[in-house]
């Protein structure tokens, strides 16, 4: 695990849990697991997929009946992470509140971390 022995990685606001909970029932998943690719605009994008099998290298995050797994290459840029479900006029999703995110395009679906965080290919 990365970060601080005994703190999850990331937090789950109670209406992200109550959605993540329903979205498990509706599938018959274990949970959504977290993670980031490159991609996108700002360089990095979040990916939420649905987990049938619990990888035991994941972080588990459980709150009120919802369960996220941490990918193993995503814990060290969603330590200190807020996840929250929003509603709004035209819109419906989950928002990241993440400390370590430096910039965001402006459509929100890309980020970009601290250069010091982003693994660099070796040549």
């Amino acid at each position: 695990m990365f970060g601080i022995p005994g703190k999850q990685a990331v937090s789950i606001t109670p209406k992200a849990a109550a959605q993540i909970a329903k979205l498990m029932d509706k599938d018959g998943s274990k949970g959504l697991r977290i993670g980031v690719k490159k991609g996108g605009c700002a360089g990095m994008e979040y990916t939420m997929d649905y987990v049938h099998e619990i990888d035991p290298l994941d972080e588990i995050v459980e709150q009120d009946g919802g369960r996220v797994m941490i990918a193993p290459m995503a814990q060290m840029f969603l330590f200190g992470t807020e996840i929250d479900y929003e509603v709004s006029l035209l819109e419906a999703g989950f928002k990241f509140r993440n400390p370590n995110v430096v910039d965001a395009c402006g459509c929100g679906e890309s980020i970009k971390f601290d250069e010091s965080l982003v693994p660099q290919n070796e040549t």
